[in-house]
């Protein structure tokens, strides 16, 4: 994995991501020029400090269709902010940031939490994180592999 790596990376309409602060090896994003932020699925939410530092403890659901297999983040809160979603709704939500990882390429994104249970894709890239570092090709998927969450999270 390069980190030095500053060439843009075309990726299709939906891509596997890893989350590695996070513990999240693989996840399924819906690029989504169309957001201007980033969201990802946090069916719940605590609210802690450690050494001073506000942070969020969160449970994921990290496979589509598959609501037993629970990961437990913890992050930093970057802000707390009102997000309109696609049908105007506005929400309150955490704001965190992370390292992203797709294919060889990564970068810190931030990132908002909401319960994404009833959606197809657990994240969604928006903009913000995709500004000067992707080009998005809209009739292809996968563009930077495929991976595995049957063998990163170790399921059957």
């Amino acid at each position: 994995m390069s980190k030095k790596n500053t060439s843009p990376v075309t990726v299709g309409w939906r891509e596997w991501v890893a989350l590695p602060e996070l513990g999240l090896p693989a996840i399924k994003a819906k690029i989504d020029t169309g957001a201007k932020t980033s969201a990802l699925h946090a069916f719940y939410t605590d609210i802690y400090e450690n050494d001073g530092i506000k942070m969020v403890k969160f449970g994921i659901h990290p496979i589509q269709k598959n609501s037993e297999l629970i990961v437990d983040c913890h992050a930093p809160v970057k802000d707390y902010r009102e997000i309109s979603d696609s049908g105007g709704h506005k929400e309150m939500r955490y704001v965190i940031e992370t390292m992203m990882v797709i294919g060889e390429h990564q970068w810190p994104i931030e990132m908002t939490l909401t319960n994404r249970d009833t959606m197809r894709f657990r994240m969604l890239l928006g903009r913000r994180a995709m500004e000067q570092r992707v080009i998005v090709d809209p009739g292809s998927s996968y563009l930077n592999g495929k991976l595995s969450p049957r063998k990163h999270y170790k399921i059957n």
